[in-house]
């Protein structure tokens, strides 16, 4: 039905403001009356001038409520900055306006002290992806995420390259073996392993968290869905590294790179519910909601986030654990970073909360890895300690493509054409997770030379990914 199109610019062209009588007629506008097009937005427009008329309609009573009473609803609201304060965009050419309007709103908060936007950015939901926010003592559950402490773990191992090549079946069937995928798959009761992290304090003293106990051990160790994988490639240096301790060479190498699987997807929602309920923004701003770290609420999120942090590491732990075990290999160095997180650092001699929305701490001498996508290298990299991006870097490549239009544009012949002219087997996966539905990372990484120096680079060659292209709840 034509009515589905209709979205919030259609509704600002024909008078609503950006408030909460918007969000409404959005949401009117969702269950599809038998109204065409162009009758929709004609009800909107009359219920906009003459609200009074609707006030008993079964479809428009509170759409004409809000407008009766919009200044008052938001007189009591969290003021916004008048402007957005300046903050630094990298690749800023190919980064959507989406993102960038997002980003804006974020510097409007009174909390916001600084902000910086990476090349991989895009769309989300309150902070963009690719979105670093440095707050005073307050966090932001959507600036952290919903997959909270999702993050990259990375093995190399003493085997060289060629090994993928003599070994591909043997080493496919060690990824179906080290790990479950999709949206609420996990391990039945004579699979589970025990993990200390089972063992937080949380799960005993927060009354919400400890009912996700089991649903946490039952998905310890998985890796969930969406563009979570776990995959073998060949590692290059180009020279020694001698932190790393390892010599310019090519090597076996696992990447994977998943989060908090059900646990932290729950964790997120619930605390952002109830900073929405506490934390009254404007419309625009509402999903910046956030909580003082001094408050109660502030306190019990910050414990809750930084367990699903832990336990999203564990995961990881779990399957390289598997890995290395069935390998049999020495394992040379492990290098891990996560994203979707909020750090107490220190910016310009100021302790403030970073959030790092799918973006990468890049302080000077940290080490992360930025990934491409199935078939593009990946990036283990230094960070350069850049102040003006609040020592961050990009996540990925970042997506080109929304998944609804991956699927429509993308075939499956496109996609196994380039996977087999590289040599890459691919085992799951759906069209929204294509190689074209990714940015250039070269380019990416062009992007943010200032941020982070390439120690070395990861070329997939056995990709593991969700067999229905799901994503976590």
């Amino acid at each position: 039905m034509e009515n589905k199109r209709i979205n919030g610019d259609d509704l600002i062209a024909i008078g609503y403001k950006e408030n909460e009588a918007l969000g409404e007629a959005l949401k009117i506008n969702k269950k599809r009356l038998g109204y065409n097009r162009e009758e929709m937005l004609n009800m909107f427009k009359n219920v906009l001038e003459n609200p009074n008329d609707f006030l008993t309609d079964p479809n428009f009573s509170k759409l004409s409520h809000l407008l009766l009473n919009i200044e008052l609803i938001e007189k009591d609201k969290i003021a916004l900055k008048t402007d957005p304060q300046a903050y630094e965009v990298y690749g800023v050419e190919n980064i959507e306006e989406g993102a960038k309007k997002q980003m804006q709103t974020a510097m409007k908060l009174p909390v916001t002290v600084a902000g910086a936007l990476m090349p991989d950015a895009h769309q989300g939901y309150g902070l963009p992806i690719g979105g670093v926010l440095a707050t005073n003592n307050a966090v932001i559950p959507y600036g952290v995420g919903v997959d909270i402490g999702c993050r990259m773990a990375l093995s190399i191992f003493d085997l060289p390259a060629d090994y993928l090549e003599t070994n591909r079946d043997d080493l496919k069937n060690i990824l179906l073996n080290s790990s479950r995928f999709g949206a609420g798959n996990g391990f039945l009761k004579h699979e589970r392993i025990d993990h200390e992290v089972l063992e937080n304090n949380q799960f005993q003293e927060n009354p919400f968290v400890k009912q996700l106990k089991d649903k946490a051990w039952t998905q310890l160790g998985s890796s969930g869905g969406g563009n979570h994988f776990v995959e073998f490639g060949r590692m290059e240096f180009a020279q020694d590294d001698a932190e790393l301790g390892i010599p310019k060479g090519t090597y076996l190498a696992l990447l994977t790179h998943s989060g908090s699987r059900g646990l932290g997807a729950m964790i997120a929602n619930h605390y952002t519910k109830l900073a929405m309920e506490i934390c009254k923004l404007p419309y625009e701003a509402k999903h910046l909601a956030y909580f003082d770290l001094n408050s109660a609420e502030g306190q019990e999120y910050w414990l809750a986030m930084n367990l699903a942090g832990d336990y999203a590491s564990a995961c990881h732990e779990v399957i390289h654990q598997k890995v290395f075990n069935a390998l049999g290999a020495e394992r040379l160095a492990m290098v891990e970073n996560h994203h979707n997180f909020a750090w107490k650092e220190q910016w310009k001699g100021e302790e403030l909360i970073v959030h790092r929305k799918g973006a990468t701490p890049a302080a000077k001498g940290v080490l992360g890895i930025i990934p491409g996508s199935m078939a593009a290298p990946g990036f283990l990299v230094r960070g350069k300690g850049e102040e003006k991006a609040i020592q961050s870097a990009s996540h990925g490549a970042g997506r080109l493509m929304s998944r609804t239009q991956a699927k429509k544009v993308i075939s499956k012949s496109e996609v196994n054409a380039i996977l087999q002219d590289l040599g890459i087997t691919l085992i799951g996966a759906d069209l929204d997770e294509a190689p074209m539905a990714y940015k250039n990372i070269h380019e990416v990484m062009d992007a943010q030379k200032d941020l982070v120096e390439t120690v070395a680079t990861f070329h997939p060659k056995i990709v593991r990914m969700a067999d229905d292209g799901s994503r976590e709840d």
